[in-house]
């Protein structure tokens, strides 16, 4: 996950800082995380090496901002000017920006913000129902192009509905809290949010179980390197099917390639030279048409053929872009696009899985 954080250190002011995972950290240094200071790396979007390349590079991976401390915290007010002058000059990366201080959201926000920048993605987080309540109410109604919800730590039950029903929530995830001193987090908690969420048609991210997970009655303690698999395992992430405005199947589009940047294994997943003659050759209407047909018949039937291992790894251009975004076998097309197994494809979710495949190949003849 690429990061970037101006500025570290934060002051504690909501339940879900009780055990800050920066503050835990900085301890094991003798640091004190209540000391704001700007870092070495304060100007790294803009810095360049000694080729004139930029440092952080164009990715379709977000930019997590202040990881370490809050975007929006009084202390960082002198220095919040300039950080975002360098987001709106990075117009070619996006960031990703998690607070709990939404409520200051407009002290030094850029003149020429109007109804936001394109390039960012404001996270309000909420780990109760109380400040769920205490900031979202204020979230829905500030000038933001993209919002996401996050409840981590997730500390209880949370009715989201009211602000999932405006249609202006792009994202919801939920985690666990890490950690030795670590509060429970119920998978019944879990979800239920992830039942709002498709309810409103908003995707849903399982992030981490945490350190202590709760699940059927019974406690886990769960080792820190698993937390993210195990979320995984469970195979709840939801993304809804391409029945929205197009302004939003746009964004769902953007999201899912983001995902998809965070995967190792499909990221690995490129065109080569052979691939792009061949496409070159044939016409982007024609491999459009080869792609309709593979998935009409090796994904589309309710019990595929060989499920899992009916899509080559190479051979075509279309096998290379199936297994870059997941859509190669029903069992991913449940994991990274919320399609059910044993139920034929409808033909609208025909279209939306090639629509699919040819903006990845599209992206990639763009490179």
């Amino acid at each position: 996950m690429p990061v970037w954080n101006p500025w570290h250190g934060c002051e504690k002011i909501s339940p879900g800082c009780q055990n800050c995972y920066v503050y835990r950290l900085d301890s094991q240094f003798g640091k004190d995380s209540s000391i704001i200071e700007k870092t070495a790396n304060f100007d790294l979007p803009i810095s360049k090496n000694k080729n004139g390349e930029y440092k952080l590079a164009n990715t379709d991976k977000k930019i997590y901002t202040c990881m370490t401390s809050d975007f929006f915290l009084s202390k960082a007010d002198k220095w919040r000017k300039e950080a975002w002058q360098m987001i709106r000059q990075r117009k070619d990366i996006h960031f990703a920006i998690i607070t709990k201080r939404i409520e200051r959201f407009f002290v030094s926000l850029p003149d020429d913000w109007g109804k936001g920048y394109d390039n960012v993605t404001i996270i309000c987080t909420c780990e109760n129902q109380e400040q769920a309540d205490k900031r979202l109410d204020i979230f829905l109604k500030l000038p933001i192009i993209h919002r996401e919800i996050i409840h981590e730590p997730l500390l209880e039950k949370i009715n989201i509905e009211p602000y999932l029903a405006t249609g202006k929530i792009q994202m919801v995830t939920c985690g666990g809290e890490s950690g030795e001193n670590a509060r429970i987090c119920d998978y019944n908690w879990v979800t239920d949010i992830r039942r709002q969420c498709i309810e409103y048609k908003v995707p849903f991210n399982f992030k981490q179980t945490g350190a202590k997970f709760k699940k059927d009655g019974k406690i886990y303690n769960i080792d820190r390197k698993l937390q993210i698999t195990q979320a995984k395992r469970a195979s709840i992430d939801y993304y809804p099917d391409q029945d929205l405005e197009i302004g939003q199947s746009v964004q769902l589009m953007n999201n899912l390639f983001i995902r998809l940047g965070q995967s190792e294994f499909r990221s690995k997943f490129k065109l080569d030279d052979k691939e792009r003659n061949y496409i070159s050759e044939k016409g982007i209407e024609t491999i459009r048409q080869h792609a309709r047909d593979f998935i009409c018949q090796r994904l589309a039937p309710a019990e595929p053929l060989k499920d899992g291992k009916q899509t080559p790894m190479k051979g075509h251009p279309v096998f290379i872009a199936q297994h870059a975004t997941g859509t190669c076998c029903r069992g991913c097309l449940l994991k990274w696009h919320g399609i059910q197994k044993g139920i034929q494809l409808t033909e609208d979710q025909q279209e939306y899985i090639v629509s699919v495949i040819m903006e990845w190949i599209n992206r990639q003849l763009k490179r």
